[in-house]
């Protein structure tokens, strides 16, 4: 329920706070006390406060089960001309990317009914390189190794979201 749609005050926000019907999971985001939580969660808060993001790296290796490794924060990429939102205080780790790498790969997943935005699993791979120095090289070659494995994503797929994200020759450092 999007409270803000629904038209509710301020007022009957701070006495359902009150009351203990509801709890406050970051600023201008509340949840239902008895609220079943998934284990994506914290990209669903994410995505309230910044509904452009797109949920990427360690994050969208994560969703995507392609690595054992569980991010502290959630990481999303917005639009490199775009001023950074001030979400990063809750948790969420920004990354600028460029108008024709932010849009490429983008997939909608429904998760506790909001939308959040997920890179594929071939962009993600080709993220994962192009970002080796942020996140390590370890990382990059077991996630394009999981995915391979895992048949989430053709060589065709991750050949062709490295070339759109320029790393497919592997020289960028």
């Amino acid at each position: 329920m999007d409270i803000a749609e629904d038209g509710i005050s301020r007022g009957h926000l701070h006495k359902l706070l009150q009351m203990g019907l509801i709890e406050k999971v970051s600023r201008g985001v509340y949840q239902a006390a008895d609220a079943d939580i998934g284990v994506n969660h914290s990209l669903v808060t994410a995505s309230k406060k910044e509904p452009t993001g797109v949920v990427c790296l360690l994050s969208a290796l994560r969703f995507h089960d392609l690595t054992s490794k569980n991010p502290h924060e959630v990481w999303m990429a917005i639009d490199g001309k775009a001023r950074l939102p001030k979400a990063h205080e809750q948790g969420v780790r920004f990354f600028c990317f460029f108008e024709a790498t932010l849009h490429y790969g983008v997939s909608i997943h429904q998760l506790e009914c909001v939308p959040v935005l997920v890179y594929d699993p071939a962009k993600t791979v080709a993220d994962c390189f192009e970002f080796r120095n942020e996140i390590g090289l370890d990382i990059a070659l077991e996630a394009l190794r999981d995915c391979w494995r895992q048949r989430k994503a053709t060589m065709d797929e991750i050949w062709q979201a490295a070339k759109i994200c320029r790393v497919a020759r592997g020289k960028r450092s």
